[in-house]
């Protein structure tokens, strides 16, 4: 099978990574790649978000399955345009990607359907009186979310009236986010632990991976600004039997149904982000992809053939014995830039990498070569990630941060505390 991934992150690394075991595999092409994927199939230079070049390329290259990584080709409709064309794609079609894309649709569909949520409002821009009349007569804390795509970063926690107006300003007046702040919505503050379930659905039938809990603070203690992710672990032990069953029937199952009721059906792996709670799990947000950097944590505990699952679900014929949990643990530590997720600076050489790939797997996301030398470029540059045969975090844990020592880079930053909340 003659395969196409989409995307340039950690994420899709990874997704390479667990792609390239499988037997069926003849070539793995990866468009754009980056300096990790390279030795994994075929980088292929060129613009993610170009369908009418990738359409081209998969009818040049007889591509058999197109696996799409991140969530602004989804939502631009790739998908659509290769189903179009008789290409079988891992990913869902621009109406059930909304789910991710907007979130006053996701919680429109999560009222109407009955699916645990937050409590909310909208407003939009030209609400700022009415607004700022509502922040004023909330408890505290509460979130304010843009509602479109922000890269994983449009969430403001604010703790009290002050930070919500100052919030309030940043969207509407100083545009943060761009367009994507221009409607917002404004919800309760769910206490609890976060955890992230990925659902891979032909649209009918599902399975769930491993659960993961990423840390989206930049701070150790989850303090500071929220980021795209700088740490996850998986399995998370606070995703039981019984919370697992709660989402599944109370949370995937009544999402799927709403979306091909509402005529958008989802094929592919519907992110499930859940707050816990007295034993009861509520959504925080829904995505329409695999998680950064919770999948990092994810492939490395799936044994079975992962590109079987991937093109069984395309071609709406899942199938669930296709892979399952090997009952290891894996922790993945991401190595920042310090300053992200504001400004920070790139271009410094690398060392260690391959020290540290025989403690761990050594994920790239914003890396760039130059001749010889493997230069930081991004935010988040590496994930480090352990694997430990055992469901025993603790030990998972040491392995990566064994491994993240023989990394050195001017300007290195990364937590210290991931996968702590597990209770180890």
């Amino acid at each position: 099978m003659k395969v196409l991934l989409i995307g340039s992150g950690g994420r899709e690394h990874a997704l390479a990574y667990k792609i390239k075991e499988s037997k069926l595999l003849e070539k793995l092409f990866i468009l754009p790649g980056n300096t990790g994927t390279e030795g994994l199939g075929e980088n292929v230079p060129g613009n993610m978000n170009d369908s009418n070049f990738i359409l081209s390329f998969c009818k040049k290259e007889k591509i058999d399955l197109v696996v799409i990584g991140p969530e602004k080709p989804l939502v631009e409709g790739l998908a659509d345009i290769l189903r179009e064309s008789g290409i079988n794609v891992f990913g869902p079609n621009k109406g059930a990607a909304e789910i991710e894309a907007y979130k006053s649709f996701a919680k429109g569909l999560m009222e109407k359907y009955n699916i645990p949520t937050a409590a909310y409002m909208e407003f939009n821009s030209q609400m700022m009186n009415e607004a700022e009349k509502y922040i004023s007569n909330q408890n505290y804390p509460l979130v304010i979310k843009a509602d479109g795509l922000a890269a994983g970063k449009g969430v403001l926690i604010c703790n009290n009236y002050q930070e919500a107006a100052s919030a309030l300003n940043e969207l509407f007046v100083k545009k943060l986010f761009g367009n994507a702040g221009d409607k917002i919505i404004i919800e309760e503050f769910l206490v609890g632990q976060e955890a992230s379930i990925f659902a891979i659905t032909d649209g009918e039938e599902f399975i769930c991976l491993p659960a993961a809990q990423d840390h989206k603070r930049i701070g150790n203690n989850d303090e500071g600004k929220n980021t795209g992710g700088m740490g996850a672990y998986s399995p998370a032990p606070i995703v039981n039997e019984f919370i697992l069953e709660q989402v599944q029937e109370k949370i995937i199952k009544p999402a799927l149904f709403a979306l091909k009721t509402e005529g958008r059906k989802f094929n592919g792996c519907l992110y499930c982000g859940i707050m816990i709670n007295n034993n009861e799990a509520r959504v925080v947000e829904f995505n329409c992809r695999f998680g950064d950097p919770e999948t990092q944590s994810v492939m490395p505990l799936l044994e079975g053939d992962f590109l079987r699952l991937l093109y069984s679900t395309a071609i709406g014929k899942l199938d669930k014995e296709s892979v399952r949990y090997n009952g290891g643990a894996s922790v993945c530590v991401v190595a920042a830039s310090e300053g992200y997720p504001d400004e920070y600076k790139s271009g410094f050489i690398i060392s260690g990498l391959d020290e540290a790939s025989k403690e761990a797997f050594v994920f790239h996301a914003g890396t760039k070569k130059d001749g010889e030398n493997i230069l930081t470029n991004g935010g988040r540059v590496l994930g480090v990630t352990s694997f430990i045969p055992t469901n025993d975090l603790s030990r998972a844990k040491e392995k990566s941060y064994r491994a993240m020592n023989k990394i050195h880079y001017n300007n290195i930053y990364y937590r210290t505390d991931i996968s702590d909340k597990a209770g180890i």
